[in-house]
């Protein structure tokens, strides 16, 4: 169990750097040249989990409905990472508890 908390704390990173390279993205798109920010991840085998960084976009230009999924994704995500640093807490609760 101790491979999951590594692997969901970089995947609550990695979302909330989505979230906010997106919000990013939309508060600069109308500023002349702007070359939008782009998040881009890649598996890290140990411990675990996600590396993000962040790129720029080569054209510049945001589209609007893009950032919006963006931004739905990216949350999605941070649940799902959040719910798995729920459940390890509760197995960990559980299996204390059964041993006690």
């Amino acid at each position: 169990m101790p491979s999951i908390l590594p692997a969901a704390a970089s995947g609550l990173q990695a979302a909330q750097l989505r979230l906010a390279s997106s919000a990013h993205n939309v508060a600069n798109m109308n500023t002349p040249g702007f070359h939008r920010q782009q998040v881009q991840q890649e598996a890290e085998p140990h411990p675990g989990g996600v590396r993000t960084q962040l790129a720029r976009a080569e054209q510049p230009g945001v589209a609007l409905e893009a950032e919006a999924v963006e931004q739905i994704a990216a949350t999605y995500a941070f649940k799902a990472s959040a719910l798995v640093l729920r459940t390890a807490a509760e197995m960990a609760g559980a299996l204390l508890d059964e041993r006690a």
